[in-house]
């Protein structure tokens, strides 16, 4: 399985798998793209997969749907209205003949869930590398549980997290951790990166485990104020 990226909006990432002709696109936040990418490459649309409700991973599921009516759409209890399948944590389903598990990742938005396919992680807004999502709904336990379910995860599983966020997250990360050599050292690779508008996804969990500090955090008191810190930063 390939799996590609659509940029979308200010910084967002739309990720497209492939297996031969067939296609699973994962949060389109909007539609022209997705579209021109499918008919470019001749690809067969099977499914949609929604992480959560925020309009930036959703907005162009219809405009999508008008063209290619018969795929699935599988997404949590908050994307309902789009849903043909709404799945939550624990589920499991099938596409491009490979199974995909569902957790539950709330924090970020109320009914949040990411996506395991084999070794590739698909993370919404629930974390970023370097990061994780502003917790929107203030309920910082169910951001701090997502991340544990994170931590528990095989550390070559890629990450394909929904937002371009790492320099920023980096940044932050070392303004905390002064000596941190791995956070040093990939922030100078991003860096090179982003001046060449390459992506810097997808991490791996086990760089995340080196290099975000979220995850590191040993209690949610830790991370609520790391993440407030965040929240501040710029």
């Amino acid at each position: 399985m390939m799996v590609q990226p659509i940029t979308a909006l200010s910084d967002n990432y739309i990720w497209v798998m492939e297996e031969g002709s067939r296609a699973v696109v994962v949060d389109p936040g909007e539609s022209a793209k997705v579209l021109g990418y499918l008919k470019e490459n001749e690809l067969t649309l099977e499914a949609i997969l929604l992480t959560h409700e925020h309009d930036d991973h959703i907005g162009g599921v219809k405009a999508v749907l008008a063209d290619y009516p018969d795929a699935p759409v599988y997404g949590p209890k908050e994307t309902k209205p789009l849903n043909t399948e709404t799945v939550e944590d624990g589920d499991t389903f099938e596409v491009l003949d490979q199974t995909v598990q569902v957790f539950k990742t709330a924090g970020h938005s109320t009914e949040h869930i990411s996506f395991l396919i084999g070794s590739a992680l698909f993370s919404g807004d629930a974390l970023f590398s370097g990061g994780c999502g502003r917790v929107f709904t203030g309920d910082y336990q169910a951001q701090y549980d997502a991340l544990q379910v994170f931590n528990q995860l095989d550390e070559g599983v890629s990450v394909y997290a929904g937002h371009e966020y790492t320099l920023t997250n980096l940044r932050f990360a070392q303004s905390i951790d002064k000596e941190n050599e791995s956070i040093a050292e990939e922030l100078e690779q991003v860096k090179a990166l982003r001046e060449r508008e390459m992506p810097t996804l997808p991490s791996t969990i086990g760089k995340e485990k080196r290099i975000n500090l979220f995850l590191k955090a040993d209690s949610v008191e830790a991370f609520t104020d790391l993440r407030n810190q965040r929240d501040d930063f710029s």
